[in-house]
């Protein structure tokens, strides 16, 4: 099978959204403006309740979905439906904003360690204005798969070459997303569907993409520090291998919607009309 390998890495930019929260933007900054269909990626780890103890207090969305995933900490989240839960370590919220919502996401936490991704997934023309919904999994509800090896993935969604399945459900862009973490020597090895794009984004340690299938060669691996992410070209699999002691890492990949994109703020539509239509609908209480 023919190896994805790394095209071009980013670091991220530090900035703060919501009210004062602390995070790295990786996808949606000046660097990396987006990666269709993926519109935005935010980091925020802190054990500063400084850093995040405002939260994200209600604000509106429509043209996407948000996808929350936390690592430690908990976030509880409303909205203007009357929809409230919350998001606790290891568990995911997967929102289809569609025509338009209200809502907040705030720690549920006043110490302690927050630390965390959201996830911008673009809605196809077709789907814009759908009707709000949520897709909301706790720790427990979450495939994981642990190998000889000492290789552990946890399946949000997708489905690894062994089978095992995320409970995430999306027609629109069919997306993988999987945190995978390897022992020493440890690999990982997965299909990922041709044309769609990808990265990975490492939490910890370090990785290396191998090139090629038969030689694992320090001339045929691609290294991907931490706190890094790494876009993939075209393939049909890629192949990771543990360099440090351990590694973690997200591996993401969507269909690309390949659709003009208008952003404006919490909005994300087809073109300017539609921007100015968004804010109109808000303003008028229409959410």
């Amino acid at each position: 099978m023919n190896n994805r390998t790394l095209i071009k890495t980013f670091s991220g930019i530090d900035t703060a959204d919501g009210d004062g929260v602390k995070l790295t933007r990786i996808i949606g900054s000046p660097q990396l403006n987006m990666l269709d269909p993926f519109l935005l990626l935010d980091c925020f780890e802190s054990d500063r309740a400084q850093d995040y103890i405002g939260g994200f207090p209600e604000h509106p969305h429509r043209g996407f979905e948000t996808v929350t995933y936390l690592l430690n900490g908990k976030m509880r989240h409303k909205d203007n439906a009357g929809h409230e839960g919350v998001i606790e370590p290891g568990g995911v919220q997967w929102m289809t904003a569609g025509r338009g919502i209200l809502h907040s996401e705030m720690p549920e936490q006043e110490n302690g360690l927050l630390q965390g991704f959201q996830l911008w997934v673009n809605l196809p023309r077709s789907a814009k204005m759908t009707t709000p919904r949520y897709q909301e999994y706790q720790p427990e509800t979450i495939g994981v798969e642990q190998h000889l090896n000492g290789t552990c993935i946890k399946v949000i969604a997708g489905e690894t070459d062994q089978g095992t399945i995320g409970p995430v459900e999306n027609d629109y862009v069919f997306p993988t997303y999987m945190d995978v973490s390897l022992s020493e020597d440890g690999d990982f090895c997965q299909a990922i569907t041709e044309g769609h794009n990808a990265f990975i984004y490492v939490l910890e340690g370090e990785v290396a993409i191998s090139v090629s299938n038969e030689s694992k060669s320090d001339n045929n691996l691609q290294i991907l520090t931490a706190k890094n992410l790494g876009i993939l070209s075209d393939g049909e699999q890629v192949q990771v291998i543990n360099t440090k002691k351990s590694s973690r890492f997200l591996l993401i990949a969507g269909k690309p919607l390949s659709e003009p994109v208008a952003r404006g703020g919490p909005f994300v539509m087809n073109n300017e009309a539609e921007i100015r239509q968004a804010f109109l609908d808000y303003q008028r209480g229409l959410f």
